[in-house]
């Protein structure tokens, strides 16, 4: 055999920023991946185990990039996928002619984004709007 067929370096789980979590153990306001999409619960509701089976969670979220209701229904000893969610605000500096933003972290760090664009240059124009005194 050569090395090359030995190359396993190209192979990602997908799971690199997610945690397992038990189904009986997420909370209302938590994180969980529904469908594939990272989601906050916004509901969640246990059913008692029956005669026909283990318990049920039924968990609504919303999608946290894309604001659309997700539904989901799992055993409660079921391992779930809990995304790791970090919140930075940034402080807008500037808005370019072109509209990219320029932004500031809280520990002062001026970072100019130029992957990050005003989508339909919707800053800038409510800035325009209001008069500076």
């Amino acid at each position: 055999m050569s090395d090359s067929d030995n190359d396993y370096d190209a192979a990602d789980s997908g799971a690199a920023n997610c945690v397992p979590i038990a189904g009986g153990d997420v909370r209302k306001g938590g994180f969980l991946l529904i469908k594939g999409k990272p989601c906050k619960v916004v509901d969640c509701s246990k059913a008692k185990v029956g005669k026909h089976g283990a318990a049920k969670c039924q968990f609504t979220g919303v999608d946290i990039f894309t604001g659309k209701k997700l539904e989901s229904i799992c055993p409660a000893s079921f391992s779930c996928s809990e995304p790791i969610v970090t919140r930075i605000e940034y402080q807008l500096c500037d808005v370019t002619e072109d509209g990219f933003l320029s932004l500031m972290a809280k520990d002062n760090s001026y970072t100019p984004r130029p992957h990050t664009r005003n989508p339909k240059q919707q800053i800038r124009s409510s800035l325009n709007a209001q008069p500076w005194t």
